[in-house]
């Protein structure tokens, strides 16, 4: 089986090619490099011994879809990654997201509908239930008015799922994600982001380093345990295997909707002051912090309520936040040294 990963260079995008490869798929990956590096095709390769094919494309360029998809029919599933994720980003530059993960989709699934791809995972997030009236989040809670741009591409790109699922032979899973932290065991791939980091951990990571003088936590004055937000941290590596579980489900038809919603994360939800104080412990580290103002679009808690993953998709979370965390940071002191 062959399966197509659009950002599959990207953090979450190379560590699920790591496990799909290793799963026995064969993996071609499409990548316009703007959030990764060309470097983390070697990293794929020496940890699973297998180069995927790759090609550089836009996916924005519908042109350059369909010539991809014209010469490359053999395709049996599709994972989609590729997508601009900052929330501070989207709001400071919401048609730069509207174009690149809206349009993007749209130019994918037309190209999967004329080649006969039906089965589609979708890279979503937490982030289409707002703010939510209570916690742990199921999927059946209501999706409310988006509290960022990037929030609210992934809203529109489930309805754009779900509309074209009613209409066609497209099968698709939307993977509603929390927070993805950690890199994989070998450190041959994890979070490198281009710039200025977006998420905590890797800003936690360059600050302990000394590449960032310190980190900024974005208010303290929250109604929360210690006044600051709290989310779900899942270890990228959990979050990878349940992208192969999801391909699996479908491939083997057992999905009982032609559009299925799962949250993926860790059941349990950890305040910023918390992972500072978790990532001293098992790094030794004494973390420099300011407390600064709220950012907007940022929601008070979030943390997932997994069981219909742990029961219908057969997927649950292995790693503690203590183990990504060791991890994130042993993938900081190696980039570094090379």
């Amino acid at each position: 089986m062959k399966i197509l990963v659009t950002g599959g260079l990207g953090y979450i995008g190379s560590h699920t090619v790591v496990a799909l490869q290793q799963s026995g798929f064969e993996v071609s990956i499409v990548d316009n490099l703007s959030n990764s590096t060309i470097d983390v095709l070697e990293g794929i390769a020496k940890i699973t011994g297998i180069t995927p094919q790759f090609k550089f494309l836009d996916l924005r360029d519908k042109s350059e879809v369909h010539h991809y998809f014209k010469s490359h029919k053999e395709i049996d599933g599709v994972i989609h990654f590729a997508a601009s994720k900052a929330v501070g980003e989207s709001v400071e530059n919401p048609l730069l997201y509207y174009e690149n993960n809206v349009n993007s989709l749209v130019n994918l699934l037309q190209e999967c509908k004329k080649q006969g791809i039906h089965n589609f995972i979708f890279s979503s997030s937490c982030t289409v239930y707002g703010e939510p009236d209570g916690l742990p989040i199921t999927e059946d809670a209501p999706i409310k008015k988006a509290t960022s741009p990037y929030g609210n591409t992934k809203q529109i790109s489930e309805e754009i799922l779900f509309d074209t699922s009613k209409v066609s032979h497209l099968k698709a899973i939307a993977l509603r994600y929390f927070n993805p932290i950690g890199a994989h065991a070998s450190v041959e791939i994890g979070e490198l982001p281009l710039g200025v980091p977006q998420n905590l951990v890797p800003f936690i990571t360059q600050t302990a380093y000394g590449i960032r003088e310190e980190l900024s936590v974005f208010g303290d004055n929250y109604p929360t345990q210690d006044g600051s937000c709290i989310r779900d941290y899942i270890h990228v590596v959990d979050l990878a295997d349940a992208h192969v579980v999801a391909i699996n489900r479908l491939l083997a038809k057992k999905n009982t909707t032609a559009f299925e919603v799962f949250n993926i994360g860790t059941g349990a939800g950890s305040s910023v002051f918390e992972v500072i104080q978790t990532f001293n412990q098992v790094t030794d580290q004494n973390l420099k912090y300011k407390v600064v103002d709220r950012r907007p679009g940022d929601v008070i808690a979030v943390y997932a309520d997994t069981t219909k993953a742990n029961t219908v998709l057969g997927w649950k979370a292995k790693f503690s936040l203590a183990d990504a965390l060791a991890s994130a940071w042993k993938w900081e002191l190696k980039i570094r040294k090379e």
